[in-house]
């Protein structure tokens, strides 16, 4: 890592320049980090993230960056770089916006102006605080961290951190007083165990105020001193033979080592060309469907089959807009000969949501069928049939991009830009995209048998 408190080993304002910088970049190890672009005086005028320190900065030395408008005003100003390496994607992303924060670079203008950049919002006014991304940071009780460079990036580091902290991430209202919430049925975050579920009082205020507690140290660089305090409070759940307890340190603690093979976002965060905020989608969601709250947890089911081979079904699921990796599934067909789009999705649907009621878990707020009335026909046959009470189901019609409603004879239309629209299409399109490939492994496979 590059020490950069160190003067003597600082370049002389002879050697500096572009040629210099385009030199010593090709020197960077190939590790997340955070770079650090100067100009002949040695001011930082830029800070940015990498997941790979040497490609990611080197993209500055090459002809595109000058012919880019948002970079061809000022990469000829670069004199001199450096970086600071990090354990992981994530903590490179803590990082940026940390330096970001403090230095002030002038050609980060943007975010350090700019109020409309997300932040990480902890609720801690709440009994239980929730996580989430705000672009409004002028709330009363509540902590706050950034701004971020990147909604879609910052989403994805929630998604990873959430898997190691237990947060919540939902806007109920939960109070320790009111013995309702026991009753309370969890959403799947918590099957899946990446909540801890205070809703259903699961855990008690004071153990999860200590995760968020955890999650905030975190958030401000004391990510040795939260292993330390960890590790000296598994120790001592051992010698006290809360084993089970424990064991839960163990693994937590494990995961936070580990958080640079966990930490990717690009495997956690959508693709640039969903370029809107999912809550603004999910907020369209609710006023065009009618429903009573604003949806978290959408599933995408779509049927792929070539020439009346494999028959294969995808499903894929967003949690708060965002595709949620794994909740993804894939269903060979079994009891459809040749090819029958509605009777396979009739299967499907009756295999999903059977399994679902039988284990008690919970189903998702919106089903989303890819096609047109007869798709929709049949997934609600396999309600009716099963006799299980259906989330609210529509169905998208990629000629048209109509969306199809059960019981309603007439389509809704929506502006190709409603935000409401854009998120189905990508729920939709994810939904194609993995029944796609899930189809070609079957096909690569037979040819080799």
């Amino acid at each position: 890592m590059t020490d950069l408190s160190k003067k003597n080993d600082a370049p002389s304002p002879d050697d500096l320049g572009f040629d210099h910088a385009a030199i010593k970049v090709k020197t960077f190890p190939q590790i997340p980090g955070v770079y650090l672009m100067k100009d002949a005086a040695g001011r930082v005028i830029y800070v940015g993230k990498a997941k790979n320190l040497r490609s990611r900065a080197s993209s500055y030395f090459l002809k595109a960056a000058a012919e880019d408008q948002r970079t061809a005003p000022w990469v000829g100003e670069i004199a001199d770089i450096d970086y600071v390496e990090c354990d992981s994607e994530v903590d490179a992303l803590l990082m940026e916006s940390r330096l970001i924060k403090d230095i002030q670079p002038k050609h980060n203008k943007d975010l350090k102006d700019d109020k409309t950049f997300p932040y990480l919002m902890i609720t801690t006014r709440d009994e239980f605080p929730r996580v989430e991304v705000t672009r409004e940071p002028r709330e009363k009780g509540v902590k706050l961290y950034g701004p971020f460079p990147s909604a879609g990036s910052l989403r994805g580091a929630i998604q990873v951190l959430q898997r190691i902290f237990k947060f919540r991430t939902c806007t109920l209202d939960i109070s320790e007083s009111d013995e309702r919430w026991k009753w309370f049925r969890p959403c799947l975050l918590a099957s899946i165990h990446q909540c801890t579920a205070p809703c259903n009082f699961r855990i008690g205020k004071e153990d999860y105020r200590r995760d968020i507690r955890r999650l905030q140290t975190f958030m401000e660089g004391g990510k040795k001193r939260l292993l330390k305090e960890m590790h000296d409070e598994m120790i001592s759940a051992s010698k006290s033979l809360e084993f089970e307890r424990a064991a839960v340190l163990r693994d937590e603690i494990g995961m936070l080592e580990r958080l640079e093979d966990r930490g990717e976002l690009d495997t956690h965060v959508q693709p640039e060309v969903f370029y809107i905020d999912p809550q603004k989608g999910l907020t369209g969601l609710r006023k065009v469907l009618g429903l009573a709250e604003t949806p978290r947890i959408i599933e995408g089911m779509d049927i792929a089959h070539l020439g009346g081979g494999e028959t294969v079904a995808s499903l894929v699921q967003f949690i708060d807009g965002l595709p949620f990796k794994p909740g993804y599934r894939r269903f060979r067909i079994q009891n459809v000969d040749g090819i029958d789009d509605f009777r396979s999705m009739y299967e499907v649907v009756s295999r999903r949501f059977r399994r679902l009621s039988d284990e008690g878990d919970s189903f998702p707020d919106i089903l989303l069928i890819d096609g047109g009335k007869g798709q929709l026909n049949a997934a609600m046959a396999a309600f009716r049939d099963q006799d299980i009470s259906p989330p609210t189901v529509i169905s998208l019609a990629k000629r048209d991009e109509e969306i199809f409603r059960p019981g309603e004879s007439e389509p809704i239309r929506l502006s190709k830009s409603a935000y409401a629209l854009r998120l189905l299409q990508y729920v939709r399109d994810e939904s194609h995209r993995f029944a796609q490939h899930y189809h070609h492994l079957l096909r690569s496979k037979s040819s080799f048998k």
